[in-house]
């Protein structure tokens, strides 16, 4: 994956000259196996080593998805969906893919990181591969939510997109179940969310019947002129600069967050952007400019993907079988994630290891691209040490066969 060219076996041996090594590499790709859950665990625990709690005491982590598109029907566990030709025009309406719900942590700073930690496949019920059982993109996002939670000695503050602010998803992070703690979250809020005026505790309704179980209904955000709340000003870093901005704030119940959750709705006014943007959060403590800057920062995660996709190998993954797809996945998160902490440490010494390119004199922070070319100036190192495998016993030899039964890796 550090290789310049093809992310195959077969390139990156060569590249680095070791040819007699590829089918000891090869065999460990198609047959080496590990605990992935348990590699995920260890991987939030160095994340937590290196960096605790960064938002006002919170440990934030983004949720989303992401699509791999696949070639061909007989890879496992792609299935088919339609797509837009609005970003592709060139691309076809329907093509096939890998769906993968991701979550990762998100390092506040100028600019905001992004490391991977975790990801789940997920696959239509109507297309799902035999032996596997169904699961919502919601279930798989509480279940990773949970886990790193229980990794973590900090709360957890969940940052994601509108679709997944869904009753699945907020319910489960706002009422924990016994021994678990309550998950915070910041997320888009629509711009027609039904809002509340908190309910106060009454005595019996004078009426008669059933007490109430919703306050008075309030402005939508897109009617933030007759919130009873003032605009204010604020500060705070966002894409790419410091910038200032006004907000109006409102303290309400969600209907999606339901009628005994306290939240807080926020209409944001950028310079520079001609939309207010709407934002809803759980965490009370957290400042105006906290919440726009996570709420900013979620989309470092796009970028991650970018990563993954461009510069590790996502996409030119030759994975065909189950366990080889979800390793090589897996493997191409963590080394995302350790190449990002070997950049904080390298930041860190205060060493100029990274120079900006002709073309580009005015870059100010390092790439993916820029720790790759780091690590391919210290090719022979590696070398030495995948020339090691001589001293391990061989593999048996194993009779390859063609079509599904065959595991292609890469």
């Amino acid at each position: 994956m550090l290789c310049c060219e093809e992310h195959t076996i077969t390139q990156i041996l060569t590249s680095l000259g070791l040819e007699s090594q590829w089918r000891n590499v090869e065999h460990f790709a198609q047959y080496g196996s590990w605990n992935r859950q348990a590699v995920e665990r260890r991987l939030m625990r160095l994340i937590e080593r290196e960096h605790p709690a960064r938002l006002g005491g919170y440990r934030a982590v983004a949720i989303d998805d992401t699509k791999e598109h696949r070639t061909s029907a007989d890879v496992w566990g792609t299935y088919t969906f339609h797509e837009s030709g609005a970003r592709c025009p060139n691309r076809a309406t329907t093509v096939r893919a890998h769906n993968w719900v991701v979550m990762g942590d998100l390092i506040p700073g100028k600019p905001w990181s992004y490391l991977p930690v975790a990801s789940r496949l997920y696959f239509r019920k109507n297309q799902l591969p035999v032996g596997e059982s169904f699961r919502t993109k919601t279930a798989w996002a509480v279940d990773m939510l949970r886990q790193a939670d229980a990794e973590s000695q900090t709360p957890i503050l969940a940052v994601f997109d509108g679709a997944y602010a869904m009753d699945t998803v907020i319910g489960p992070c706002l009422n924990p179940s016994p021994g678990q703690r309550r998950i915070e979250f910041v997320t888009r809020l629509r711009r027609d969310a039904r809002l509340y005026q908190p309910l106060e505790p009454a005595a019996k309704n004078p009426r008669g019947g059933r007490p109430r179980k919703w306050g008075r209904r309030l402005p939508a955000p897109q009617e933030h002129a007759q919130w009873n709340a003032k605009w204010q000003r604020g500060r705070a870093y966002l894409y790419g600069r410091l910038r200032s901005f006004r907000y109006k704030r409102l303290r309400c119940c969600w209907s999606v967050s339901g009628p005994k959750q306290i939240v807080w709705a926020y209409v944001f006014e950028v310079p520079g952007y001609g939309k207010l943007w709407s934002t809803v959060a759980s965490a009370g403590d957290l400042s105006a400019g906290q919440v726009l800057s996570a709420n900013g920062g979620r989309f470092r995660q796009k970028d991650g993907f970018r990563d993954h996709k461009q510069r590790l190998g996502m996409e030119e993954c030759r994975a065909w079988t189950k366990e080889p797809i979800l390793r090589t996945f897996q493997v191409q998160m963590l080394a995302l994630s350790l190449l990002r902490l070997v950049q904080f440490r390298l930041n860190a010494a205060g060493d100029r290891w990274w120079s900006p390119p002709p073309w580009n004199l005015g870059k100010q922070h390092a790439s993916i691209l820029d720790l790759r070319r780091l690590f391919w100036k210290h090719r022979n190192r590696f070398s030495q040490l995948l020339s090691n495998l001589d001293d391990f016993e061989k593999p048996p030899q194993t009779k390859y066969h063609t079509g599904q039964q065959t595991a292609r890796a890469g």
